[in-house]
C-alpha cells in the first residue's frame, strides 16, 4: 500500500512538471528611477564568515549588510534567542546597516560574548536571514609546568620526543629549536610529526651535543610559547653479530647494531581516517630502523591522483589536496631498509558537507505568472533541505493555494500582488549547512521608456547603426519600431530588432533619415520614444601630404585637402611626431589653403608631421616625413649636401689574361653618390644551354676594379657587373663581349646513385644528370656497372645517354653493387663509389600469429604476437603493420566512425610486443597485424577484439555565456562528442577574475540532464572565468575555459604598486552608437581613418551600446566584429608617471583597453584596464626604472599594438643649499658665539684655581633583571617608557657584555630570556597598552625583535 501511494505521488509530481508553463523572469533595469520606485524585498549583501575567530584585545565587529525598498531594519538572535542590542552600552550598530560593534571597559570579558549569531533584514515584504555565526575568541593558554629529566637513550634506537602543546583557538603551529635559537635540522633520518612531536628514526652519538625545545606559535595573539628543553644522554652499544652497520663514520668507528623497520606513527598494521571533499588530506607514517628506513606510498586497487598529490617530510607525509569523492580508499604505506620492510594501511573515507547543485535565485513575476524556486544540494550523507518564508518554517506559515512544495523546488501558480515573500532554503547534514536566501516579488507596472526623449543620431554613410530604445514593465512589453510614423513594424531585411529594445541598420543610407518610434506595450498600457536619424557624408583627406626633403634654412609646405558633408563642421588640425604643434611664429597653417607652411627649416623641424580631420562623428588623418639637408656648396658641381642614392652602372668592361678556365675582368666604377660602394656583383650568360638568362658569378670588395673569373669548360660567356651601396644597386652595366672556354672531361661524378625493383624480377638503376655547366663538352652519356654483391662475376656494364637503366631476370629482393662514370667526347670523368641497391620484393609468404591483447586501459592496450621468419618477408623488413578500428561504443546510442588506423612497430625480438594508445575510453575495437616490406603486406593473422575502460570526457561540445541583464549570467552547455564513458554530470568551477587576480574558487556541479544554468552575480561589476567540464566515474574531463561578457566603466589595477590617473580627451556630444572603420591610404604618405557615431539631446549625455540578451538560441544574437587595429602607441614618461597614447579603430565609448606594464628589472607584470579613450596618465611608476609596454583589447585579446620599451627619469628632489640661507648663517654664528663666552668664562675661573664638585663614583652592580615567569613563557618589561633600544654586543665567548647599551636595560623580561650566547626568546609583536593586555589569560607581553619568528 505504501508503495502505491509513493508511485502515484511521483506520477502525479511528473505530471505537474510536465504540465507547467513558466515564463522568462522579469530582470530589473539598475536605472535609478526605477530602482527608487520599485519595491523590493530585504537581501543580505554582506556577512562575516561562519566560523568567526576573533582576536580578543580588539574590539569586535560582527558584519551584517543589506538592501531593499524600504531600507530594511536590522535585528539580531544570540543563540536562537531576541539580543537587545538597546541593554548593553558596550553594543552598537551601525546606521543603515546591521553591522554590530562590540567595545569593552576594564574588567570586561570578550569571552563573555561568545556564542551563535544570526543576523535578520526584514522591511514590509518580507525577511531576509544571514548564516548562523558562530563567534569564538582566540585563546593562547600557557604551557603546562613540568620538570623534565635528561632522557636516555642507547645509540642506534629511536627516539620520540613528545611536544604536546597548549590547545589553542585556532590551534598553534609548532616547531623545533635548541637553546641557541637555531633550528633543529630535520632529514630523512630526524623529523616532526603532524602532532608536533620530534621523531629520531634512529639516534646517533651526536645527537646528544645540544637540547631540543618545542616551541608553539598561536596566530592570533603573536605569542609563542616554549618548552622546557630536553637533554639526551645517548649511551653507545656495541654489537652483538657480524650483521653491523658501518657505511660511513657516523658512528665514530663503532659498529651498531642494525635493526629492522618499525613503525613510529601510526602504530599496528592499519587505521583509518576521515577527511571532509575540497578539504586537504595528510597522510603520516614515520617508521624507526637501522639503516634509516625508506618510505613509499601506494593506493590499492589503483593509482595515488598524480595532479593532486604532494610527498613531504622525506616521503613520510602523503598530501592530497582539494579532495573529492574518488580519493577514499585504502593507502598503504611501505618501510624498508635492506633488512626487511613493513606495511601500514590507512582507509581513508570521504565525506561532503552540503554543496550547492543548483542554488535558488531571486524571482521577479507579473500578476497571473507562474514560476518555481529550486534549491538542489548534495554531500555525504545527503542533505536534508528545509524551506523557510521570511526566517519562519514554511510549515508553519498560512497556506497559500498558489503555492506548491515538492521536496526541493516550490512551484508558484497565478501569483498576485501582495504575495511578495523572502524564501531561505536550509541545506544541512552532520559535517554542516548552506543557507540561500531568494526573494519572489510580484510586480505591476506598466511600460516606462529610460532613454531620454526626442533623441538625434548622426550616422556615416553605409555604417552599421544601432538606435537604443531602453525600456521596463511588468508583464513584460512587446515592443515594435516605427519609421516616419507609418507602416508596420521593422523587422527583417537591413533592420533587426535585439529583446532589449535596440534596432540594428546593416547599412545607413541617405534613405534610412527619418523619424524612428519605438512602442513598447503590455495589458497595462503603453509608452513610445522618437529617434531622429541623419545620414552624413564621410570625411575624407583627398589629397595627402607627401614627403619633403627641405634644404636647412628654406621653406617646407605640407598640403592637406578636405572633402566632407556640408553640414558638418570639420576642424583640421597638424601634430608632428604625434605630439601637438606649438602654432606660433614658427609654424603657420593656412587654412584657405589647407596647408601647413614651415618657414627657416632646421634640423628640429625633421619629422613627421600628421593632418587630421576631424568631424563630430568621424576623422580621417594622413601623414608625411620632413627630412631637412645641410646648405648646398657654392660650387654648383659640388652636391655633398644632396642625399645618397644609388651608384652609377661600372662602365668599358674589358677581358685581359685568358686561360682554358678563367679570365680576367676590368671594369672603370660610376659614381657613387655620397655612398660608398662596398661590393661588385659580377652575373654571367652563356648562349647554349639557357640564353638570355643572367645568373650571379661572384661577389667583390668595392675597392676592386679588376679580378680573376674562375670558369667552367665548354661555356661561351658574357659578363656585366652592378656596384652597390648603402642606398642599394646600381643599374647593370652594358654587357662585357663574349668569352668561349675550351672543352674538358667531366669534373663531375652524377649524384643520387640507387637501384630498386620495380618488380619482384628486376631492378632499375637511377642517377641524377650532370647539370648544364657541368657537362664541359658535347656527347655526354653514362657508362653503369653493376653484379652481385659478394660473388666473383665479372661486372656486367652498359652506357646510355637516358638517367636510368632496368636490370631484368634478376632474383627475388637481392643485393647488387652498382657504380656509374660521366662521359664526353674530350674524355671520361672520375668513377663514382660503390653503392648496393636491391632487386624488387614480392608478396610475404608468413604472417603473424597468436594476436593478442594482454593489458587494457581506457587509452592504450598491451598487445603480442609471434614474429615470422625475416627471410620470409621477401624484400625488406619495413615494419608488423597492425590495423585496428573502432567497432562500436559501450555508450548507448552514440555513434561512431569505423575508419581503420595502422600502427607500425619495428622489432627483431623473439617475443615482440608493443603498445597502442590513443585509443577512446569505454569502446569496443577490433584489430589484426600483418607484416610489411616496402610494397606488399602479408595475410592477415587472428582477428582480436577488446574494450577499452571508462575514461574522463571530452570538453562540452560548446559553452555559451551570455548575459541577460547587469545581475544574470545565462550559462548554456551541451555533452561532450566523445563522453568516453557514462556521464554522471558535469562540474563547474568559477571565480572572479580582476586582471591579474583571481578570485577564490568556487564549485557548482550537475544531473547529466542539465546543460543550463542561470546565474545572478553579487557584484555586477565583477568579470568570471568559468570552467566547465563534463563527469563520469572516473573524473572530470576536459575543460571548457570562458570568460564573462564585461560591463564595467572604471579603471581596473591588479596590482597595488600600479594606479592610475585618467585624463581622457573630453569626448563630443552624447555617444549612441559605433560605425566600422576603414582605412584609405595616399601613394606615398600612411593614412588612416576612423568613424563614429554621435547622438546630441536637450537633455542628458549617456554612453550606450546595444546589449544582446540572449534566448535558448544563441545564434540569434550573434554580432559581427569588424577587424580592429590598435597602433602608433607613444609614451611619454615622467620620473614616476607617464603619458601613454595610442590610435585604435575601435567605436568610441563602447571600447576598453588593457595597458600591460613589464618591469624589466623584475620581470614583473601589471596591467591597468582603461574605459576612457586616449591619452591616459599613468602613475605610481618607479623612477629610473626601464618598462615594456603593449595595449591590447580587453574584449578583444588577439588585438594589440606593438611592444615598445621606455624609461623613467631619475627621481629629482627638490633641494635647497642651506648653507645659503640667511637664517642658517646668523643660527651658526651665534652658536659660536655662545660657545667662545663659555670658553672665556671657564678660561678665567680655571685661573683663580675654582674647582668643580666631582662626586665619587663606584662601580655600581647592574639591577636585577626580570625573572624568567614561572609558567614557563617569557615577558620582557622596561622600566623606562618610550625608552629608544639601543644595540647590544656579544663578546666571543657568548658572555653578555656589561654596557651602557646592553639589552639588560632595555629587554623586558628576566635573565630567562638569555642564552649563553647572549640571544633571547620573546614573543614577536608590538606590545599594547597595559590595559589591553590585562585580563588575557595567556602570556602576551611582546618584544621589539622577534628571532623565534623567522625561524619557524
Amino acid at each position: 500500500m505504501l508503495g502505491q501511494c509513493r508511485h502515484a505521488a511521483l506520477t502525479l509530481m511528473s505530471l505537474l512538471l510536465l504540465l507547467w508553463q513558466e515564463v522568462a523572469p522579469i530582470e530589473v533595469p539598475p536605472d535609478p528611477k526605477i530602482q527608487q520606485d520599485l519595491k523590493q524585498p530585504p537581501t543580505i549583501i554582506k556577512q562575516s564568515v561562519k566560523d568567526y575567530i576573533v582576536d580578543p584585545r580588539d574590539n569586535i565587529i560582527i558584519e551584517c549588510e543589506g538592501k531593499g525598498n524600504p531600507v530594511p531594519v536590522f535585528s539580531w538572535r544570540r543563540n536562537g534567542k531576541f539580543f537587545n542590542i538597546g541593554k548593553n552600552p558596550m553594543v552598537t550598530m551601525r546606521k543603515r546597516s546591521g553591522t554590530l560593534e562590540i567595545g569593552f571597559r576594564s574588567g570586561e570579558r570578550p569571552e563573555d560574548y561568545e556564542g551563535e549569531y544570526q543576523c535578520f533584514a526584514n522591511n514590509n515584504i518580507g525577511a531576509a536571514l544571514s548564516n548562523k555565526i558562530l563567534l569564538r575568541v582566540s585563546k593562547a593558554p600557557l604551557w603546562p609546568k613540568e620538570a623534565l629529566e635528561p632522557v636516555l637513550v642507547t645509540e642506534g634506537s629511536s627516539l620520540v620526543l613528545p611536544c604536546n602543546p597548549p590547545p589553542g583557538l585556532p590551534p598553534p603551529i609548532t616547531f623545533w629549536m635548541d637553546s641557541s635559537m637555531s633550528a633543529i635540522p630535520r632529514d630523512k633520518r630526524v623529523s616532526m610529526g603532524l602532532n608536533g612531536d620530534l621523531y629520531f628514526s634512529n639516534v646517533l652519538a651526536q645527537d646528544a651535543q645540544r637540547d631540543y625545545s618545542c616551541n608553539a606559535r598561536f596566530l592570533f595573539t603573536h605569542t609563542i610559547q616554549q618548552k622546557n628543553p630536553f637533554t639526551l644522554k645517548v649511551q653507545p652499544k656495541e654489537p652483538y653479530n657480524d650483521t653491523s652497520y658501518n657505511a660511513t663514520d657516523l658512528y665514530g668507528g663503532r659498529k651498531v647494531a642494525e635493526s629492522t623497520p618499525t613503525f613510529l606513527s601510526p602504530s599496528g598494521s592499519e587505521s583509518s581516517k576521515m577527511v571532509l571533499r575540497d578539504e586537504q588530506l595528510l597522510l603520516e607514517c614515520i617508521a624507526a630502523g637501522l639503516p634509516t628506513p625508506t618510505i613509499k606510498w601506494f593506493k590499492k586497487g589503483g593509482d595515488l591522483p598524480g595532479q593532486k598529490v604532494k610527498f613531504e617530510n622525506y616521503n613520510k607525509t602523503l598530501k592530497i589536496i582539494s579532495v573529492s569523492e574518488e580519493d577514499a580508499g585504502e593507502y598503504v604505506c611501505m618501510a624498508n631498509n635492506h633488512l626487511g620492510s613493513i606495511r601500514h594501511s590507512i582507509f581513508v573515507q570521504v565525506k561532503a558537507a552540503p554543496y550547492w547543485l543548483d542554488k535558488p535565485s531571486n524571482l521577479v513575476l507579473a500578476p497571473d505568472e507562474n514560476g518555481r524556486l529550486v534549491c538542489r544540494a548534495n554531500g555525504n550523507p545527503k542533505p536534508n533541505i528545509q524551506w523557510l518564508i521570511n526566517g519562519e518554517p514554511l510549515e508553519s506559515a498560512p497556506p497559500n493555494p498558489n503555492r506548491q512544495v515538492l521536496g526541493d523546488t516550490i512551484l508558484f501558480r497565478s501569483v498576485q500582488i501582495g504575495s511578495s515573500a523572502v524564501f531561505q532554503c536550509n541545506a544541512s547534514n552532520q559535517h554542516g549547512y548552506l543557507l540561500a536566501n531568494a526573494f519572489v516579488n510580484v510586480l505591476d507596472i506598466p511600460p516606462r521608456m529610460l532613454a531620454p526623449k526626442n533623441q538625434l543620431i548622426k550616422v556615416i554613410e553605409n555604417n552599421r547603426t544601432f538606435l537604443d530604445c531602453p525600456f521596463f514593465g511588468s508583464p513584460l512589453p512587446l515592443l515594435r519600431w516605427f519609421k516616419n510614423g507609418q507602416g508596420s513594424g521593422l523587422d527583417g531585411g537591413q533592420y533587426r530588432v535585439y529583446i532589449n529594445g535596440t534596432l540594428e541598420i546593416k547599412r545607413a543610407r541617405a534613405e534610412d533619415e527619418g523619424t524612428y518610434t519605438c512602442v513598447a506595450s503590455n495589458i497595462l498600457g503603453k509608452a513610445e520614444n522618437q529617434v531622429r536619424l541623419e545620414v552624413k557624408e564621410p570625411t575624407r583627406i583627398v589629397q595627402a601630404p607627401v614627403h619633403l626633403s627641405a634644404i636647412r634654412g628654406s621653406t617646407a609646405r605640407f598640403d592637406c585637402k578636405v572633402k566632407s558633408d556640408p553640414s558638418l563642421t570639420v576642424t583640421v588640425f597638424w601634430t608632428k611626431d604625434d605630439k601637438p604643434l606649438n602654432l606660433g611664429w614658427k609654424l603657420w597653417p593656412r587654412k584657405e589653403e589647407e596647408s601647413l607652411t614651415i618657414p627657416n627649416v632646421n634640423e628640429g623641424d625633421e619629422g613627421e608631421y600628421t593632418c587630421t580631420v576631424k568631424s563630430e562623428i568621424d576623422q580621417d588623418s594622413a601623414s608625411a616625413r620632413l627630412t631637412v639637408l645641410e646648405e648646398a656648396s657654392l660650387n654648383p658641381s659640388i652636391t655633398s649636401a644632396l642625399p645618397p642614392d644609388r651608384p652609377d652602372p661600372p662602365t668599358d668592361l674589358d677581358l685581359s689574361d685568358p686561360a682554358a678556365r678563367s679570365v680576367r675582368l676590368t671594369w672603370i666604377p660610376g659614381n657613387d653618390h655620397r655612398s660608398t660602394v662596398t661590393e661588385f656583383l659580377v652575373q654571367f650568360e652563356e648562349d647554349r644551354w639557357e640564353p638570355d638568362r643572367w645568373q650571379n658569378l661572384s661577389t667583390y670588395p668595392g675597392d676592386l676594379n679588376s679580378v680573376i673569373l674562375q670558369l667552367k669548360p665548354f661555356v661561351n660567356y658574357q659578363f656585366r657587373v652592378i656596384a652597390i651601396n648603402s642606398v642599394g644597386q646600381s643599374k647593370p652595366s652594358h654587357p662585357s663581349p663574349r668569352y668561349k672556354t675550351s672543352g674538358a672531361a667531366p669534373d663531375a661524378i652524377p649524384r643520387g646513385l640507387r637501384g630498386w625493383g620495380t618488380k619482384k624480377d628486376n631492378m632499375e638503376i637511377t642517377w641524377e644528370p650532370l647539370l648544364d655547366l657541368e657537362r664541359n663538352g658535347q656527347n655526354l652519356h653514362y657508362s653503369v656497372w653493376w653484379r652481385r654483391k659478394d660473388s666473383v662475376d665479372e661486372w656486367n656494364n652498359v652506357t646510355t645517354v637516358q638517367s636510368n637503366h632496368v636490370v631484368h631476370n634478376t632474383e627475388t629482393y637481392v643485393p647488387y653493387e652498382i657504380k656509374i662514370q660521366a662521359r664526353n667526347e674530350f674524355g671520361s670523368g672520375p668513377e663514382s663509389n660503390m653503392a648496393i641497391g636491391y632487386s624488387g620484393e614480392d608478396k610475404p609468404t608468413e604472417a603473424p600469429t597468436d594476436l593478442r591483447v594482454s593489458k587494457v586501459d581506457n587509452t592504450t592496450a598491451n598487445i603480442h604476437w609471434k614474429p615470422v621468419d625475416l627471410s620470409s618477408v621477401q624484400g625488406e623488413f619495413k615494419e608488423y603493420r597492425l590495423y585496428y578500428w573502432r567497432e562500436a561504443s559501450q555508450v548507448p546510442g552514440l555513434i561512431v566512425s569505423k575508419e581503420k588506423k595502422t600502427k607500425g612497430f619495428y622489432t627483431t625480438m623473439t617475443e615482440p610486443s608493443g603498445i597502442l594508445s590513443d585509443l577512446v575510453p569505454y569502446s569496443r575495437y577490433q584489430m589484426y597485424m600483418v607484416v610489411a616490406n616496402n610494397h606488399f603486406e602479408s595475410q592477415q593473422s587472428n582477428m582480436v577484439e577488446f574494450t577499452t575502460k571508462e575514461g574522463v570526457p571530452d570538453a562540452p561540445r560548446f559553452f555559451r555565456i551570455n548575459r541577460r541583464s547587469l545581475d544574470t549570467i545565462y550559462l548554456e552547455w551541451d555533452k561532450p562528442l566523445e563522453p568516453n564513458g557514462i556521464l554522471v554530470g558535469y562540474k563547474l568551477k568559477y571565480r572572479t577574475v580582476n586582471g591579474s587576480r583571481l578570485g577564490p574558487i568556487h564549485f557548482e556541479t550537475f544531473l547529466p540532464n542539465v546543460t543550463e544554468l542561470t546565474l545572478h552575480l553579487p557584484d555586477r561589476s565583477t568579470r568570471y572565468k568559468f570552467l566547465m567540464s563534463a563527469l563520469t566515474q572516473v573524473g572530470a574531463g576536459e575543460v571548457y575555459a570562458e570568460e564573462s561578457p564585461h560591463f564595467t566603466n572604471e579603471v581596473e589595477l591588479t596590482d597595488a604598486s600600479v594606479s592610475s590617473a585618467l585624463t581622457p580627451t573630453p569626448p563630443p556630444p552624447t555617444i549612441i552608437a559605433t560605425a566600422t572603420s576603414s582605412p584609405s591610404t595616399t601613394t606615398t604618405p600612411r593614412t588612416t581613418t576612423s568613424t563614429t557615431t554621435t547622438t546630441t539631446t536637450a537633455a542628458t549625455t549617456t554612453i550606450t551600446s546595444p546589449v544582446l540578451i540572449t534566448t535558448k538560441r544563441i545564434d540569434q544574437n550573434v554580432l559581427v566584429t569588424p577587424v580592429r587595429e590598435i597602433w602608433n602607441l607613444t609614451v611619454e614618461p615622467n620620473s614616476n608617471y607617464a603619458n601613454v597614447s595610442w590610435r585604435h579603430n575601435f567605436p568610441a565609448g563602447s571600447s576598453e583597453f588593457v595597458l600591460e606594464f613589464t618591469l624589466d628589472s623584475e620581470k614583473t607584470v601589471k596591467v591597468v584596464q582603461v574605459k576612457q579613450q586616449p591619452p591616459i596618465t599613468v602613475a605610481d611608476l618607479i623612477a629610473g626604472a626601464e618598462y615594456h609596454l603593449r595595449v591590447y583589447s580587453h574584449e578583444l585579446n588577439t588585438v594589440s599594438s606593438k611592444f615598445i620599451t621606455f624609461k623613467t627619469k631619475a627621481a629629482y628632489i627638490d633641494q635647497v643649499d642651506i648653507a645659503t640661507q640667511g637664517w642658517f648663517i646668523g643660527l651658526m654664528c651665534a652658536i659660536a658665539l655662545i660657545i667662545l663666552i663659555l670658553l672665556i668664562v671657564c678660561f678665567i675661573k680655571r685661573s683663580r684655581g675654582g674647582k668643580y664638585p666631582v662626586r665619587d663614583k663606584k662601580d655600581l652592580p647592574l639591577d636585577p633583571v626580570d625573572q624568567k615567569d614561572q609558567d614557563g613563557s617569557f615577558d620582557y618589561h622596561s622600566d623606562e617608557d618610550n625608552k629608544p633600544l639601543q644595540g647590544s654586543q656579544t663578546s666571543l665567548d657568548g658572555n653578555v657584555k656589561e654596557s651602557d647599551d646592553s639589552l639588560v636595560d632595555y629587554g623586558e623580561g628576566g635573565d630567562g630570556q638569555f642564552n649563553e650566547d647572549g640571544s633571547f626568546i620573546g614573543q614577536y609583536t608590538v606590545k599594547k597598552d597595559k590595559d589591553e593586555t590585562e585580563g588575557n589569560e595567556s602570556s602576551e607581553a611582546t618584544s621589539p625583535v622577534n628571532a623565534i619568528y623567522s625561524l619557524a
